[in-house]
């Protein structure tokens, strides 16, 4: 099984960036992260997760407490969610950092 993991950094400050990390076996995508992180507070946090734990795709928002926010995202296959995955990141990284930062100060 072929394992690869790679970032591709967001914005002009390299505090953003998209985690991608899979397992191919010939040719076919069979697990699969793509993971938008930002740093805050000195250090990498994870705010949306793409992922095919508990044996389905789905999309994890997650909330500075820990607790998060699952959706199943219906998909034929882990390349075409892979796709889908880096694509809504690149078009909404700076909302859902809005989002988790908003979160974080109405926690406190």
């Amino acid at each position: 099984m072929n394992e690869k993991e790679f970032f591709i950094y967001l914005g002009n400050r390299n505090s953003d960036r998209i985690r991608f990390h899979f397992k191919k076996e010939k040719g076919k995508i069979l697990v699969l992260l793509v993971q938008y992180e930002s740093i805050i507070n000195e250090k990498w946090v994870a705010i949306v997760r793409y992922d095919c734990a508990h044996g389905f795709f789905h999309r994890d928002i997650l909330h500075p407490k820990g607790d998060k926010e699952k959706k199943v995202i219906d998909v034929p296959d882990l390349k075409y969610g892979f796709k889908f995955a880096k694509q809504d990141m690149e078009d909404r990284w700076e909302w859902y950092k809005e989002q988790y930062l908003i979160k974080m100060t109405n926690d406190k």
